[in-house]
């Protein structure tokens, strides 16, 4: 595919848009109708708005106003500190009010769907409804970093790697990427990812502090649960949510996403045994239809 002068989401047919908020430049993609139902879409590490390109069409298409940002560190929006579950979920409360709005549907995968758990949780009253990809409910994450499933600690190893300095930004970034590139396409289904999908993840971490920034995320987990922060202990979740979760996840076990099950006031648990940790790029016509009917605010 040609590259033009066109910022990215122009080119795949969605709008650009910069929110000033407080203390952040946040960059998104943005699609649908203004006065639609608001829809926000959160990646996870290492990607950034691109990450929901299946979804953000279709979304748009059914009446939804939809905001894709790139989170604080992450592609085009400002790489300034700090990175903790505190300060990047303000972030997105203050992305549902920038757009004018009292509450927005809100799905989120990997750091998203921590960030969007967290959000639900602290403040229901700005979530309409939530959807979680492939990312358990931070308490039972940290139950299982904290000693009590030896196998998901074990699949953790990278969270304490990420705890090294310059390390793995080295080791991640050289040969152009090379690392990390295969760590995506060998932890999803065959052809989920394409060279061009790469290029422009490539384009991504190539960005200025964009690569320590995306790792500082981590960073800043480990120092919350070594201070014992109440952000990573919260409770229940009362707002209507979907949990989709990919069984092949090479990271994260499926007895996480039952945990978080059980967290639930409303909510439903839907398990695909044929997808991985990147669910909505494995499987993305199931996973849209799935949001789609989730996200219809006129059903109960």
């Amino acid at each position: 595919m040609a590259r033009t002068s066109a910022p990215l989401p122009e080119q795949l047919g969605f709008s650009t848009a910069f929110f000033d908020l407080p203390g952040l430049r946040m960059h998104a993609a943005v699609a649908g109708p203004h006065d639609g139902p608001l829809v926000i879409l959160l990646h996870g590490f290492p990607e950034f708005w691109y990450s929901w390109r299946h979804q953000i069409g279709p979304l748009a298409r059914a009446g939804f106003r939809v905001v894709a940002p790139d989170q604080r560190g992450y592609n085009l929006t400002d790489t300034t500190p700090p990175y903790d579950l505190a300060t990047v979920t303000g972030d997105v409360a203050n992305l549902i009010r920038a757009c004018g709005r009292e509450r927005a549907c809100l799905a989120g995968h990997d750091w998203g769907a921590a960030v969007a758990w967290t959000l639900a949780a602290l403040h229901p009253e700005l979530v309409e409804r939530l959807a979680v990809l492939n990312v358990p409910h931070p308490t039972v994450m940290r139950r299982a970093l904290s000693g009590q499933n030896l196998r998901q600690l074990r699949r953790s190893w990278y969270i304490l790697f990420f705890q090294l300095p310059r390390l793995p930004e080295w080791l991640l970034s050289r040969r152009n990427f090379a690392r990390l590139r295969w760590l995506m396409r060998a932890s999803s289904r065959r052809g989920t990812f394409t060279d061009e999908d790469m290029q422009r993840y490539r384009e991504a971490w190539s960005r200025p502090s964009a690569l320590s920034a995306s790792i500082g995320w981590y960073r800043a987990l480990a120092r919350a649960i070594v201070a014992g922060d109440r952000g990573a202990r919260l409770g229940r979740v009362s707002v209507p949510t979907l949990i989709l979760w990919g069984e092949r996840d090479a990271a994260l076990g499926v007895e996480l996403a039952e945990q978080s099950a059980a967290l639930l006031d409303r909510g439903t648990l839907v398990r695909f045994p044929e997808a991985t940790h990147w669910v909505h790029e494995d499987l993305p016509e199931e996973i849209t239809r799935r949001l789609l009917a989730h996200f219809d605010l006129h059903t109960g």
